[in-house]
């Protein structure tokens, strides 16, 4: 089978490599669309804060499967589904609490360890979801809507709301679409015009703001929200200056959420949390109920997953897609690999 693999920094080859076999307990998967993550993307940068070398990358994918034991979930040959990528140990603190998205000792698929992008992969059975019918390719894009839902969720984001998502990437534009269905009011922020434009045409926001400045921030903010802040500001980028954003447009007493990841340091005056008297959240991954809300939202039609889908590329043009979605990060936003061409 064709695999595709991150040698190094920049290099991006295809590997014949051989087909899985199924273990007991496992499902065997034939893969049809994978999403190149703003992780996979860093993997491919050499900026990504979990990344190693040699990597198999992908997490964002949908299958068909091919062999699976009796089960009782309903799961047969033949369906398409979905998959939860986070392995957790199920030990640690954090898994004894329930809190499986946070795992002490977390390897998602295609960061910590490989991940899906190969003609066939196997998967533990538990982490297979039935797609209820549901495009292959939306399935795909399942997972990435997780981890923006799960971040929404961390701020109890309600109808009324006014939020301020500073990122219009795929998690960003995600962000914005959840706290959308949750009723509130939704801006979203970048220094990219472009997929600004995108993300309020397409999914009709209430507006953007063209983050070129601080001071453009704070005049938008003011103009917006009549001097208050936002009721919950969220980090979708993973930079220092973009949580400083956050923090900035929040309003007294308002929830910042950070989703995105990055490696650099932040140097600011804290005490402006204490001030405001801030909440603020991490948010990590997704848990399983996230996955099963989301399978259902889409299924009703509340959500068009597909149109965060730019630019898609064949298996063979991997190479191809990493560089140019490298090159042209503006202006793309979700890149998505067909492996059944």
């Amino acid at each position: 089978m064709k695999t595709i693999l991150i040698k190094e920094p920049g290099k991006v080859v295809i590997e014949e490599r051989e087909k899985p076999v199924r273990k007991p307990g496992e499902v065997l998967l034939k893969i049809l669309y994978g999403g190149i993550c703003g992780s996979d993307l860093g993997t491919y940068r050499g900026t990504f804060a979990y990344a190693s070398y040699p990597r198999i990358p992908g997490h964002e994918f949908s299958g068909e499967i091919i062999e699976i034991d009796e089960n009782d979930r309903g799961l047969k040959p033949g369906m398409v589904v979905t998959v939860n990528p986070y392995f957790n140990d199920g030990t640690c603190y954090s898994c004894q609490r329930g809190l499986l998205n946070c795992c002490e000792h977390n390897e998602t698929m295609g960061a910590q360890r490989d991940g899906a992008f190969s003609e066939y992969v196997t998967v533990p059975i538990e982490r297979v979801y039935d797609g209820k019918g549901l495009p292959a390719k939306t399935l795909a894009l399942i997972e990435p809507f997780c981890i923006s839902w799960h971040g929404v969720s961390r701020a109890n984001v309600k109808e009324g709301d006014k939020v301020l998502v500073v990122g219009a990437g795929t998690i960003g534009v995600l962000a914005a679409n959840a706290a959308k269905a949750r009723g509130a009011e939704v801006y979203i922020a970048d220094i990219a015009k472009e997929k600004l434009d995108y993300a309020v045409n397409t999914f009709h926001l209430n507006g953007a703001i063209l983050n070129t400045s601080a001071e453009i921030l704070e005049e938008e903010v003011r103009r917006i929200t009549n001097g208050n802040g936002f009721d919950v500001t969220i980090e979708a980028v993973g930079l220092p200056s973009t949580f400083q954003n956050c923090i900035d447009a929040a309003a007294y007493g308002g929830r910042v959420v950070l989703i995105g990841v990055g490696k650099k340091n932040l140097d600011f005056n804290f005490t402006i949390i204490q001030k405001k008297e801030l909440n603020i959240f991490g948010s990590r991954n997704a848990l399983k109920k996230d996955f099963l809300e989301l399978i259902d939202l889409v299924k009703a039609g509340k959500v068009d997953l597909e149109k965060i889908v730019t630019n898609t590329y064949k298996l063979d043009d991997a190479q191809k897609a990493f560089k140019e979605f490298s090159e042209n990060a503006g202006s793309m936003l979700k890149v998505v690999i067909d492996f059944t061409k």
